[in-house]
């Protein structure tokens, strides 16, 4: 029996490419009829249909029609990339393979994407280096209540134990790199910055230099096909509370990439001179960038302090580091300025975030 493969967020930058990765590799394991795409609008519903896929417009916190869907489907692999927020978006996919596995008896997995703001110590994620291979779930657990991606992170974790469901958590560092999904094609960290900087003439950085870790988009898409693949070739990696996967292809400095961000938007006169300032404060970022005050720091101005052994024994080779990153900066440039921004629900859940957890 295929394993039919649901992906949320498929109209989304990091799902659409998924969809398109899997499409392009004409795998013997993945095969398009088993490829299933969820999306929200009809808009999103019209763009997907076209590439020949099964298109599910699914409101994914109505828990029984996401168990009837995936019944009905026989989906025995979810890839999570809808939100990694909020975790009412995940559980009732949980509980669907759950529900399939008691049906069907096959083993069910749920890959769930989180983010990389759960590990900087800007959210309460503790000092140290921190190895995808080590205690990441025990801390998560412990600091869980501080931030929303370590709490959901830790939800689903124990939902999908509870349900006997193989889970998996996927963090991407910052994504780069222009998609190639059917309907948004951007990311939101990068791009956002650039288009305030355009739109601002200039191009600004923040007083303290930040090292993050950083991966383009093919080698985001390229991990996440490496699991599945193992699942369905019943060669499942390390799983549940030691199933974490940081994506870290390569360290980027904030300092360093505004200097050549700087120097490229200069040259293609969309700002005034080649050098960079200073934020005068995080509310004036917080304006010029479009994004609650509370996130602007968290965004741009973290560094993480993780490393990664999971991927690299999955066999995980990125094609990206930071010198073809930085020579291909045009890239960026040249995609925010053909796209404009991107079509992402992050921004607004981020504002919903920003209101607290009692805001309507």
């Amino acid at each position: 029996m295929s394993s039919n493969i649901l992906i949320t967020g498929a109209a989304g930058y990091i799902g659409g490419s998924l969809v398109a990765d899997f499409l392009a590799r004409n795998s013997p394991l993945i095969k398009k009829d088993q490829i299933h795409a969820a999306v929200r609008s009809d808009e999103q519903a019209e763009a997907l249909s076209k590439l020949g896929i099964h298109v599910l417009q699914l409101d994914l916190t109505n828990e029984d029609a996401v168990v009837e869907s995936v019944l009905r489907h026989n989906i025995s692999i979810v890839v999570h990339t809808a939100s990694s927020l909020d975790v009412s978006l995940a559980l009732p996919l949980v509980t669907a393979l759950g529900r399939q596995r008691e049906v069907s008896g096959a083993d069910t997995f749920f890959i769930h994407t989180s983010g990389l703001s759960a590990f900087y110590e800007r959210t309460g994620w503790p000092s140290g280096r921190m190895s995808d291979a080590g205690p990441v779930f025990e801390t998560e657990r412990q600091f869980a209540d501080s931030y929303p991606l370590r709490k959901t992170d830790v939800t689903v974790i124990e939902h999908a134990k509870e349900k006997g469901v193989t889970s998996f958590i996927v963090v991407p560092s910052t994504v780069y790199g222009k998609g190639s999904g059917a309907w948004n094609q951007l990311s939101v960290v990068l791009p956002i910055y650039v288009q305030g900087c355009i739109s601002n003439k200039s191009v600004y950085k923040f007083p303290q230099n930040m090292t993050v870790s950083g991966v383009h988009i093919s080698d985001m898409t390229a991990l996440y096909t490496t699991i599945i693949e193992k699942v369905i070739q019943k060669e499942t990696p390390p799983s549940g509370t030691e199933g974490y996967y940081f994506a870290l292809a390569h360290d980027i400095s904030w300092w360093e990439l505004l200097d050549h961000l700087a120097k490229a938007l200069h040259a293609r006169g969309l700002v005034t001179e080649s050098k960079t300032q200073v934020w005068p404060s995080d509310e004036a970022a917080a304006e010029a960038l479009g994004i609650p005050v509370q996130y602007v720091q968290i965004l741009w101005n973290s560094g993480d302090n993780l490393t990664t052994k999971n991927t690299y024994k999955l066999g995980w080779k990125p094609q990206w580091n930071k010198e073809r990153f930085l020579q291909h900066l045009d890239d960026e440039i040249e995609a925010v300025q053909e796209l404009g921004m991107a079509k992402s629900s992050l921004i607004a859940s981020l504002f919903q975030s920003a209101k607290g957890p009692n805001a309507s």
